[in-house]
């Protein structure tokens, strides 16, 4: 007969609709039915404590309405707010009675609505809206996290499936006090603190390989005052940051290709003992030219060169500020202490030299390379005083003689 009343029972409790429950007089939950497991969660009937699983703001009238239950032996009734088996607060109906030596509490529980007095029907209807679009959102986008604090930094909404790449579950921090969670960093509490007192602020966080973006909201009434709490919001923008780091490293993957490109098109090539001569072929842009510039420049200096030929034989258009970048570079070469020489102008070239008005009568030209590498070796013999340790220079042909 035992036997049976007990199976009885247990079937009362799996098969009963609605959330009933038994508890101790302290409050731990003993037994519950499987609609209460649904509510607050199976994890939650393992002994937990009905003022562990209600709203800190709420755990004071809990313990008051719980004295009354157990100093009465009529049953009493109170709302709370409970966490559910998702991690939010849900505002529950409970309807509780002592037993009859007053060491057990048997109570039932059911979904109290959200009223606010002061709002009309239609506004307590969009703030229910708000609340449940809050928690689909947290519920169903991976790659978000949501938690709010209240005014002492206790965590009063804590969400998102997004907490998982944290290897957090949600609702685990659901009632712990931030500054007790960071208690070992002094510096990331005062901070928290601070944003009471602060504005948004959004920045950038990474926490067990995963990158976030967050921002951190206080909630204020009135401007100017002390924030009664904080939203925060974080999403995963782990992919995104991936992408942007290959586009970082394929955009300087870009840039040395072009450096070895543009080295190798304007190779600077001693070709006799204190002569460099600067083959330039193609497309001459502005960029290149300041480019050439520095590395000849540096070239004459290391090398103490005496003279540095352009051979623009290659080159069969530059545009004016080009042409001025060459003068400008003569005039460079010359500070140096060295002899700049253009060689190999074509018609084009010149044409647009002279359109510029610049002038040109300081300009050393030679018709080709092989002139100007003989003008220089000459130029160098004279200045030896052609003493016999000087390299012979070679004759010039009849087309290159002046």
């Amino acid at each position: 007969m035992e036997a049976a009343s007990n199976a009885l029972l247990g079937e009362f409790f799996a098969r009963c609709p609605d959330p009933l429950f038994v508890a101790s007089a302290d409050g731990a939950l003993l037994r519950g039915s499987d609609a209460l497991r649904q509510v607050v969660g199976a994890a939650a009937l393992d002994g937990a404590r009905l003022p562990e699983l209600a709203h800190p703001d709420d755990r004071e009238a809990l313990s008051a309405a719980w004295s009354r239950v157990l100093g009465a032996d009529a049953p009493v009734s109170f709302v709370v707010r409970l966490r559910d088996a998702g991690g939010a607060y849900q505002r529950m109906a409970c309807s509780a009675r002592r037993s009859s030596d007053g060491g057990a509490v048997f109570g039932s529980l059911r979904a109290a609505p959200e009223v606010v007095p002061e709002l009309a029907g239609e506004e307590q209807k969009t703030l229910r809206l708000k609340a449940r679009l809050l928690d689909e959102m947290a519920e169903h986008m991976d790659s978000i996290a949501v938690w709010s604090l209240d005014g002492e930094g206790v965590f009063t909404y804590h969400r998102g499936r997004g907490l998982a790449k944290s290897g957090l579950k949600p609702g685990q921090y659901l009632g712990s006090s931030v500054f007790e969670l960071h208690a070992r960093e002094p510096e990331t509490a005062a901070e928290m603190r601070r944003l009471y007192d602060g504005e948004v602020r959004r920045f950038r966080s990474e926490s067990h390989g995963v990158h976030w973006d967050n921002w951190i909201i206080p909630l204020r009434d009135q401007p100017g005052e002390r924030a009664h709490g904080l939203l925060g919001v974080s999403v995963d923008v782990s992919e995104s940051r991936l992408v942007e780091n290959e586009l970082r490293i394929q955009l300087d993957q870009i840039a040395a290709q072009q450096k070895v490109i543009r080295d190798l098109s304007t190779p600077i090539i001693e070709v006799w003992d204190g002569v460099l001569t600067l083959p330039m072929v193609g497309t001459v842009d502005s960029v290149r030219t300041a480019e050439v510039m520095d590395s000849l420049l540096s070239q004459i200096v290391e090398k103490r060169a005496s003279f540095a030929i352009l051979d623009l034989t290659g080159v069969e258009v530059v545009d004016t500020k080009v042409a001025s970048h060459l003068i400008e570079l003569i005039t460079a070469i010359r500070l140096l202490g060295a002899d700049g020489i253009v060689a190999g102008i074509k018609p084009t070239v010149a044409q647009t030299m002279v359109a510029l008005g610049l002038d040109l009568s300081q300009l050393n030209t030679q018709r080709n390379l092989r002139a100007a590498l003989n003008y220089a070796i000459r130029s160098m013999s004279r200045a030896k005083g052609a003493s016999p340790d000087a390299p012979s220079a070679p004759r010039p042909s009849p087309n290159e003689r002046a």
